[in-house]
């Protein structure tokens, strides 16, 4: 789904006001579930969530933060829904050279290229399934909401540009509850780019916790042809803008971008006509490494994407905060 502008304004609209008594509702119920009794499964486990419905750069956290782990020894592996995937029951390990992600979802792919990921709609039993494979420490891509696995630590992933929205609860904004009943399970926020009076305002409800500013970086080598080159840009993720924007900054000139909503999956025809665009403009076609999955091979040989990763500005501090949370 794409967001309604009107989350995004700092202050409700009155269309926001009329769906307040919803999101109420919606807020209340996904507090008290948060309330619930969950279980372990013999090993740490650390969620990387956000408040809000839609994506705010928790997959490239989820990434950073393995491979923090991974260079200090730990047997990683992930956690995950599988959103966009076929429905299932059983706790699946993904095969990134044989699934595809209409069976396990797009994130899954991209995680299971640096450690082990599991999908499946129980993150106990898929946690379980993780331990017995030689895991020793568990990263939940997505599940601050879900009771259903105790967490160790939590980090809430934050948009520097968007916030909280209009701080209201979905459908009325984009909260998947109150702010106020979210931050007792969160351990620390992420907040990924933005300014720091915008750092500040989102620190501001949540006094105590450990806030750690980060960016996404494109890699040099993927950027180097794209400089100076015309390129028609498509995505279909939650804030499409923050990868043309990215382009732009490696030197691309973007002729025109089309936007899909998140974990769109695309159509023949829908890939066809851009290839076609693009080749009417003598351009090229480009797209992130999360669309890319969603594409066949043959398609995918059309398109060339901007890899980026994500940087904390105080790496340290947030290595020391994940010992802690290790040793505990």
């Amino acid at each position: 789904m794409k967001a309604p502008r009107f989350w995004l304004k700092r202050k409700p609209t009155p269309l926001a006001r009329l769906l307040q008594p919803a999101g109420w509702v919606y807020g209340r119920t996904t507090a008290r579930r948060m309330g619930e009794t969950g279980e372990r499964v013999g090993v740490p486990a650390i969620c990387v969530g956000n408040f809000v419905v839609g994506g705010a750069g928790k997959t490239p956290a989820a990434l950073a933060l393995a491979r923090m782990l991974i260079a200090e020894g730990g047997r990683v592996a992930f956690l995950s829904r599988g959103y966009g995937g076929a429905e299932r029951t059983e706790p699946l390990l993904v095969d990134a050279n044989a699934h595809t992600a209409a069976m396990v979802g797009d994130e899954p792919l991209l995680l299971a290229k640096l450690a082990p990921c599991w999908v499946g709609p129980d993150r106990v039993r898929s946690g379980r399934s993780a331990v017995e494979g030689g895991a020793n420490a568990l990263i939940l891509d997505d599940g601050l909401q879900n009771p259903g696995l105790v967490k160790d630590l939590a980090f809430a992933v934050v948009d520097g540009e968007t916030g909280f929205g209009n701080g209201l609860c979905v459908p009325a904004g984009p909260l998947r509850a109150p702010l106020s009943a979210q931050l007792p399970f969160v351990g620390a926020l992420i907040v990924l780019g933005g300014d720091e009076a915008a750092a500040a305002r989102i620190a501001a409800p949540a006094p105590g916790k450990p806030l750690f500013r980060a960016s996404l970086e494109p890699d040099a080598l993927a950027a180097a042809p794209l400089i100076g080159r015309e390129v028609v840009a498509f995505a279909g993720i939650a804030r499409p803008e923050k990868f043309y924007a990215t382009l732009r900054r490696v030197g691309a000139q973007i002729v025109a971008t089309r936007d899909f909503a998140d974990h769109h999956p695309y159509t023949p025809r829908e890939i066809e006509a851009l290839i076609e665009e693009a080749g009417e403009r003598g351009a090229m076609l480009a797209t992130t490494e999360k669309d890319l999955v969603r594409l066949t091979p043959r398609q995918a040989r059309s398109v060339v994407t901007l890899p980026v990763t994500l940087r904390f500005e105080d790496p340290e501090a947030v290595r020391r905060l994940l010992r802690r949370a290790l040793a505990g």
